[in-house]
């Protein structure tokens, strides 16, 4: 899809529309959404951990669903291993679709969450600041490109969750930049599975692997922050 015109970057970096423009919902049923939607992914969140029989079930149901916390804001846990799981009983093409239909959907929550919190008085000096604004209009370059080498790419894609709120991306060519880069990027990952069938042992050590990794970041800035306060 091409880039937007210059008329269309100034729309989605002006000023905030009015609320009854933006808003489709009054505040109050916006909040009730916006906690509906963390709880229920924090509920699969618990559910996949505290229960056995979901970590080893084959049904495509419990794929789907894991979607939600594998892909919500910043990724809880990986995708990848389950992908790997299943590819050894289903064929790569519905371990594909059914991955990438929660995933649409789980991305349709984080674009109304994170639109909620974008929308608070307390993110406004965030939204106008230089970095954000400039940032905006480097996406806007090639929006629709950027999300599909992002989505199919090992890159990290959740700083493109919080963008595409920030410079008001249309939602429609949003899920649609992620069906078509995710899907794909699933198929070749479950087609991988399929044709290794990786022991069970070894996909909960990349499980595990892929959680530290994670983590790992964020506890080595932390580390570097107390040291030079002590410092």
């Amino acid at each position: 899809m091409s880039p937007l015109n210059q008329e269309e970057k100034t729309h989605y970096l002006a000023e905030p529309a009015p609320e009854k423009t933006r808003q489709e919902f009054p505040a109050f049923w916006r909040t009730v959404i916006f906690i509906a939607e963390i709880i229920f992914v924090i509920g699969l969140f618990v559910w996949w951990f505290s229960s056995p029989s979901a970590r080893l079930s084959r049904s495509l149901l419990v794929l789907f669903l894991y979607c939600f916390p594998a892909e919500f804001i910043i990724a809880a846990v990986p995708h990848e291993p389950l992908i790997l799981y299943f590819a050894k009983f289903y064929s790569p093409f519905i371990v594909a679709l059914v991955s990438a239909a929660g995933t649409v959907m789980a991305e349709i929550i984080n674009y109304t969450s994170f639109n909620y919190v974008a929308d608070l008085r307390s993110f406004k000096k965030m939204r106008e600041g230089k970095f954000i604004k400039k940032t905006v209009a480097l996406f806007y370059r090639a929006p629709f490109l950027a999300l599909l080498v992002a989505g199919f790419s090992p890159i990290p894609f959740y700083p493109f969750r919080f963008l595409v709120v920030l410079a008001r991306y249309p939602l429609k060519k949003y899920l649609l930049a992620v069906f078509l880069s995710r899907t794909p990027r699933f198929f070749f990952l479950a087609l991988f599975g399929k044709l290794l069938r990786i022991p069970d042992s070894l996909i909960a050590l990349l499980f595990l692997f892929l959680i530290l990794a994670g983590l790992f970041p964020p506890l080595l800035h932390r580390l570097s922050q107390n040291k030079r306060k002590k410092s």
